[in-house]
């Protein structure tokens, strides 16, 4: 599976020699894979490929209240669910990319990590009907196993299929979508459980509303399964195993990423912190801080995702089409440490911080993760993006300890404290990246216009280094 993933679709359109014919239904625009309208049908399924994982990662969040009295546990042992999902990533994320590369390749790996999530989330929903916090603890190891890397194979997919001028308006939709299952999980999981609280009581029924959202990973693994046959059949009928580069990642060429992967690298784990364990913890803020019930507090906790799942693309194909990356990475952090602001220091109402931030988050992750694309060849991508989720998940697994134990010891007015430093940081990381950039070309804050013509000026040289014979 090695170099015949490797060539992004976009550049194959177009190359007409040996063109294999189709008849019957693969010659019709949704089953050509030479057509535009093909390629969007496969965007739907790469899209929803991590839409089970975004559903059930959250799953403790919308039901924090339930858990802790059901489970008689402490906010401490509450964090630690997201610490253990955490924790597996800081090594596997970065070689589940290097498999992605070198082993499995993309379509293999998807799979692969689509069964780690649905075995991990049927473990959690065991240990929380049969009562034992240390399965529970075992199935979120499990199912961060598969998450964090099946992200790393989305992120692979959508360069493969897409790497050119609409890449960040597909890794918006990538976030809309995977926030669409989050909000869901939100809004959802807790009227679930009040409706089964009739027939069932405790951690009993907090199990079983706990396997019913294990069916969403089982639907992502069919995605996986899809996804693979359609690339498969691409390169196939494309010839994309003939022309790929040829090119594998070594393990030593990770000491020869340039500066700004590891600035990259900082920026993503300093804003991520501040937002994921944030929500994780919102519920009872909410309640405490301004006093709403639990309802209305699962639904300003979920306005990040809400809001995100409705921006990120149109935000996606704003920065497409004006490019300027590390400008709106740069005002996403500067915003969002605002929202904090507001959250930690009044009581204005939390709609608006909470909205606010989702529209932050939704610039910041259009703009952040398509970058790496620039920064290294294809056949390191995937090693990139996965370094890129284990540093932030080593922070994740760090924080939300850490925000557990200062909620407990000290409450919410010092944790929003923590989180403001930590974007500071982010906000420091943003600019040193310009710098860097900047120094070096500015290739990475390049307007979309100058970025096409020096995409132009590149396809303009390529046939003299590789004629045709």
């Amino acid at each position: 599976m090695g170099s015949e993933e490797k060539t992004p679709l976009l550049n194959k359109i177009g190359d007409d020699s040996e063109e294999e014919e189709l008849t019957g239904c693969g010659a019709t625009l949704p089953c050509n894979p030479r057509r535009m309208l093909h390629r969007y049908l496969i965007l739907i399924i790469m899209c929803l490929l991590s839409f089970g994982s975004y559903f059930c990662y959250d799953n403790p969040a919308a039901l924090q209240d339930n858990m802790i009295k059901d489970l008689d546990i402490g906010v401490g042992q509450f964090m630690a669910f997201y610490s253990w999902y955490s924790w597996p990533n800081v090594i596997l994320c970065f070689f589940g990319g290097l498999l992605i590369d070198k082993v499995f390749g993309v379509r293999l790996g998807a799979i692969i990590f689509s069964i780690f999530v649905t075995c991990g989330q049927v473990i959690f929903a065991s240990g929380a009907f049969f009562n034992l916090y240390w399965l529970m603890c075992v199935g979120r190891f499990v199912f961060g196993i598969g998450g964090e890397s099946l992200a790393v194979a989305q992120n692979t997919y959508a360069v493969k299929w897409f790497k050119g001028k609409e890449l960040n308006m597909v890794f918006g939709l990538q976030l809309s979508f995977s926030r669409v299952g989050s909000t869901v999980n939100m809004n959802i999981m807790s009227p679930i459980y009040n409706l089964l609280s009739t027939s069932f009581k405790g951690y009993t029924n907090l199990g079983i509303v706990l396997f019913i959202g294990g069916g969403t990973c089982v639907f992502s693994l069919l995605c996986a399964l899809s996804l693979g046959y359609f690339d498969k059949r691409a390169d196939r009928i494309l010839k994309r195993d003939a022309k790929g580069s040829g090119e594998v990642i070594q393990f030593r060429d990770v000491l020869t990423f340039p500066l700004t992967v590891w600035l990259l690298c900082l920026i993503c784990v300093a804003y991520y912190v501040a937002i994921f364990p944030f929500i994780g913890l919102g519920l009872v803020f909410f309640e405490m801080k301004y006093d709403f019930d639990p309802s209305l507090a699962n639904n300003v906790n979920s306005l990040v995702y809400i809001i995100s799942a409705v921006a990120s693309p149109v935000f996606g194909f704003l920065i497409d089409k004006t490019g300027k990356n590390i400008f709106w990475v740069c005002l996403g952090v500067l915003v969002t440490i605002g929202c904090h602001g507001l959250l930690a220091f009044s009581f204005i109402n939390p709609y608006v911080s909470m909205s606010t931030m989702g529209l932050a988050y939704s610039v910041l992750a259009s703009a952040l993760w398509p970058m790496a694309a620039q920064m290294v060849p294809e056949h390191q991508l995937g090693t990139v993006y996965g370094i890129m989720q284990s540093v932030q998940n080593l922070g994740l697994a760090v924080i939300s300890l850490v925000a557990g134990m200062i909620v407990d010891a000290k409450g919410y007015l010092l944790l929003e404290v923590f989180f403001l430093a930590w974007l500071c940081l982010a906000l420091i990381g943003s600019v040193l990246l310009y710098l860097v950039d900047a120094a070096r070309g500015g290739k990475l804050n390049l307007s979309a216009r100058k970025r096409r013509e020096q995409l132009e000026a590149e396809m303009n040289v390529e046939p003299e280094e590789n004629p045709v014979t």
